[in-house]
């Protein structure tokens, strides 16, 4: 865990660096709560809005609400959502500014490790959502090397440049969620981990859409320019590319579902 705040202000640089992990994880998500069509939803940490608009595209919701606490991701949610069915607010995780049983699902997407208090997080989604409503979330496998860019991670801990963890990095536990979920006092409890892939046009592509991560750009920051392009180098000769040139590299997320009790 690091004290440095990894923040994400820029809703176009996350969009490059994760926005297209999010949609690809976000389908297979979505895929496996089968939601109902018609839902009033709450997308809490919406950020740029990538994986509201899955909702919006393909759950034909009735409304969602997207909370998120930087105004530079919110700028950009608003910008690309043209359907007019989301709204969105600064608002924190743990303290949601709407009443209770208001919304028949509640989502956090790749948020709930930035959230300070989990549980708080957890609890405030299952205030606002009625009595058999829906309590979702999934997240990066961080403990286990599921994040994306995991290759960059490791190279820069490798040569001693650890790189800033998210605050409550433990949430992402599989078997953590499952308990945060429990101990919210939701029902119906089901987890399962999520495998997704993405390509990248060339190693050149793939580092420098790496190095948008707050958390590796922070570190990469302090490090030596030699030392920094002696650990490019040594990443481009081990990460193979396909016969048209481009990189394929994997991330690995874990999700956990829930119902309120009626």
């Amino acid at each position: 865990m690091s004290d440095q705040a990894i923040r994400f202000d820029d809703g176009a640089a996350y969009e490059e660096m994760m926005g297209v992990w999010s949609r690809l994880a976000g389908d297979i998500f979505l895929d496996w709560l089968k939601p109902d069509l018609g839902l009033r939803w709450i997308d809490v940490g919406c950020g740029n809005g990538a994986f509201t608009e899955r909702l919006v595209e393909r759950c034909a919701p009735a409304e969602v609400e997207g909370v998120d606490p930087s105004d530079g991701q919110l700028a950009y949610a608003r910008g690309r959502h043209k359907a007019g069915i989301a709204h969105f607010t600064n608002a924190g995780a743990m303290e949601l500014p709407f009443p209770a049983n208001l919304f028949d699902a509640a989502v956090m997407a790749l948020v709930i490790f930035f959230v300070p208090v989990p549980a708080k997080g957890v609890s405030e989604m299952r205030r606002v959502v009625r009595p058999g409503g829906s309590v979702s979330a999934y997240a990066w496998d961080v403990l286990d090397g599921g994040l994306p860019h995991q290759n960059v991670r490791a190279g820069l801990e490798a040569i001693g440049h650890p790189v800033p963890m998210p605050p409550s990095v433990e949430a992402s536990n599989i078997d953590n969620l499952r308990r945060l979920w429990a101990d919210a006092g939701l029902l119906n409890i089901e987890t399962r981990t999520i495998e997704v892939h993405r390509s990248y046009t060339d190693f050149e592509e793939y580092w420098r859409v790496s190095l948008m991560a707050p958390s590796i750009s922070q570190t990469a920051k302090t490090m030596p320019p030699s030392s920094l392009a002696q650990l490019r180098e040594t990443l481009r000769s081990t990460m193979q590319p396909d016969a048209t040139g481009r990189i394929l590299c994997s991330a690995r997320a874990n999700a956990v579902k829930g119902r309120v009790p009626s």
